[in-house]
């Protein structure tokens, strides 16, 4: 059994969501390992993870637009509001979605469906840097 871990930093230009998709199967097939399970972990708070269609460029949108509809930035809403009206509404989304997701690895490459894309979603309006670790154990 071997290891393997990397961290990925994920620059954002606000609210949305980053195919990072590419980074993630270039960096498990460089390994070498060939079977095993990948965890891949967002370290914050208000942006998350996502494994989605990456086809169809409206699924975005519509996820982006859904998410602004049942966690809005409003300021009367919320007790926390320390770094802004966008900071508890992404928390909030972070919470209903994910940070960490767990993929299984088949001849080196993570096993995701034909239209199946690996995403950050950033849930802040500004430009962020994320880190996304990435580790792997497996033979």
């Amino acid at each position: 059994m071997r290891q393997a871990q990397q961290h990925l930093t994920v620059p954002t230009r606000g609210r949305g969501l980053i195919e990072i998709s590419r980074p993630v199967v270039d960096w498990t097939a460089g390994t070498g390992i060939a079977t095993g399970l990948l965890t891949v972990f967002c370290r914050h708070t208000s942006a998350s993870l996502l494994i989605q269609e990456n086809a169809d460029p409206n699924v975005l949108r519509d996820l982006v637009a859904y998410f602004d509809r049942i966690a809005p930035e409003d300021p009367g809403a919320y007790v926390h509001n320390d770094e802004g009206p966008d900071d508890m509404p992404a928390h909030l989304r972070t919470a209903l979605t994910q940070v960490q997701l767990s993929i299984p690895v088949t001849a080196g490459r993570p096993v995701l469906g034909t239209w199946q894309g690996i995403y950050l979603f950033e849930h802040r309006r500004a430009p962020h840097r994320r880190e996304v670790v990435l580790h792997l154990i497996g033979d």
